[in-house]
Parts: C-alpha cells; sequence; structure tokens
C-alpha cells in the first residue's frame, strides 16, 4: 500500500517518564492518542478540530510535518505534500509525551510517505537523537514499559508487557514547559547521592516486574533525580500524594516534567481511584489511564 492508494492513518500513544527515579530512561505508553488522517495533496496542510490543536501551523511549518521533511531529506528523500487531519487527546505541555507522540508521527509519516523502508530501531534512533532521551518516544514507538539508554550515539531499549497496574492523571489547567522544568534541575550529584539514585531506579525496575507494587511506590517516593528539584513548581503534589495513597494507589509520581501527577494502583482500582480523585480535586481533571501495549500503528 502506498499513498496514491488514498487515505492512510497514524496513531501514536502518549507516555509518561521518569516514574519517579527513573530519570530520562524508564518510560510507559498510555491510553491517550495521537491521530493522523493522511491523504495525497497538492501542498502540504495540517487541521483539527481539537481545541488545543486549532493555534498550532497549518501547512508544512507544523512540528508534525517538519519531522517528516527532516527525516526524508536526511535519508535523501522528497515528500509528496499531504493533507493531514490531526487529532489529540493528548494535552499540550503537561508531562504526558505530547511531542515525543509529535515526532514519532512525524518519522511514521516520513516512513510511509517516503517508502523509507525504516526499522523500529531507526525509528527509535532517529526520535531519541531528536528527544534526546528515549522513554518518551521509546514508549509511543513501542508501547507498553520501555526501559532506555541512550549514549554516544547509540540507543538501547527494552519493552516490556504483561504489567498489571492502572494510572489515574491528575491533570490541571496550567501547562508547564519541559525546558521551564529542567532549569531546576543540578548540573552534577556527588558520587554517593549518584549510587543512591541509581540503586533506586534499579529497585524500581525490579520491583515493578515482581509487582511488589509497595516496594515501586517507595521507590517512586525517595527519588533523588528531579521529583526533589520539580516538586516546588507543582503546590498541589503533596496534597494529591497524600491523598491518593489513601485511597489505595500504591505510588504517586510526576509525570515527566509534569505538572500532571501520575498515581499508580493495582488493576482494577482505578474507576473509583479516578472518581474520588476528581471529587476532591475539581478544578482538575482526573483520568484513568492504563497501558497501551501496541505502540505506534499505521493503517
Amino acid at each position: 500500500m502506498t499513498l496514491n492508494d488514498g487515505k492512510f492513518i497514524i496513531k501514536v500513544p502518549a507516555s509518561s517518564a521518569n516514574l519517579g527515579p527513573g530519570f530520562d530512561s524508564i518510560g510507559v505508553a498510555l491510553t491517550l492518542y495521537l491521530s493522523l488522517e493522511v491523504e495525497k495533496s497538492e501542498k502540504w496542510e495540517c487541521y483539527s478540530t481539537s481545541e488545543e490543536l486549532k493555534d498550532l501551523p497549518s501547512d508544512e511549518q507544523n512540528f508534525i510535518c517538519q519531522i517528516a521533511l527532516q527525516t526524508a531529506a536526511k535519508y535523501g528523500k522528497e515528500l509528496h505534500p499531504c493533507r493531514i487531519k490531526v487529532e489529540s487527546d493528548i494535552p499540550l505541555a503537561r508531562g504526558l509525551g505530547s511531542s515525543a507522540s509529535a515526532i514519532i508521527a512525524g518519522i511514521e509519516l516520513a516512513d510511509y510517505v517516503g517508502e523509507l523502508g525504516l526499522t523500529k530501531q531507526d525509528k527509535l534512533l532517529l526520535s531519541t537523537e531528536i528527544e534526546g532521551h528515549p522513554d518518551n518516544v521509546g514508549a509511543s514507538l513501542y508501547g507498553g514499559l520501555v526501559i532506555g539508554s541512550y549514549q554516544q550515539g547509540e540507543v538501547d531499549i527494552i519493552p516490556i508487557s504483561g504489567l498489571s497496574f492502572e494510572m489515574v492523571a491528575v491533570i490541571p489547567k496550567e501547562s508547564l514547559l519541559t525546558k521551564d522544568s529542567r532549569g531546576v534541575l543540578p548540573t552534577e550529584l556527588s558520587y554517593s547521592n549518584a549510587v543512591q539514585a541509581s540503586s533506586t531506579a534499579n529497585v524500581l525496575v525490579a520491583a515493578l516486574l515482581s509487582q511488589n507494587w509497595d516496594l515501586a511506590g517507595k521507590m517512586m517516593e525517595i527519588d533523588l533525580f528531579h521529583q526533589p528539584y520539580r516538586k516546588p513548581l507543582i503546590p498541589f503534589y503533596g496534597e494529591v500524594e497524600v491523598f491518593a495513597k489513601s485511597e489505595g494507589a500504591f505510588g504517586v509520581a510526576l509525570s515527566g516534567a509534569g505538572p500532571t501527577v501520575l498515581c499508580f494502583c493495582e488493576k482494577g482500582k482505578g474507576q473509583i481511584l479516578e472518581q474520588s480523585i476528581q471529587s476532591t480535586f475539581p478544578d482538575m481533571t482526573a483520568k484513568l489511564l492504563c497501558i497501551d501495549y501496541t505502540g505506534s500503528n499505521v493503517f
């Protein structure tokens, strides 16, 4: 199937990164989606009925188009212009991987329209080079929980399926740009703190894989990499954390750079947790999310 055969759809899940101590390394794909309906056109055109996306560029300056054109150029290809209907239920600048999903969508667009024949590893490296770390893009690409490392121009990632937890995202109305949230982080950690932070992340992975939820929650709470510096930017964090844990959440962590707070619970307990959080924090949106195990898809 090619672009000449008619419309095609690209669907990319949202993601949450870090899960506490897994800074720039651990990500999970979420059941929120960016969708592109694409067809051949005489010029580049992007449009959307999503309120949040209406003010974004409607021509080739659109971020997704830019990623697609850059990707194709890297392989010496020119893309035929497309008309793209963009829809998304991923809130922008809320720590839910909206930029990472757009990067993956752009790469998938270039691969399909340009017939580049990219492998998943190719897509992973391209997206990681753009994003700077593999947690969000890896989750959106592969689905599931991903653990990745990006060093010296090489990226390695392990996707994990079969985990049985749910999440309630507590999403404020206010946005928080990643660059602002990164600006509060230290430039270095002492050797002893780095060892402690790394061991916490290691135990988090082991706890998640063995479904030791209480231990996983404990590791989320004692992160040293980023949450101690970012929590002051999220004034409601402490209140949400205490309440969610009193209502059955086994762990609470910033979603990516924030300001969304992710409350983790065992499978089947998310709906009640969502309802209780929403009624207690009516000025924010509580949204029950599951793990997406499909990753990005073109059909």
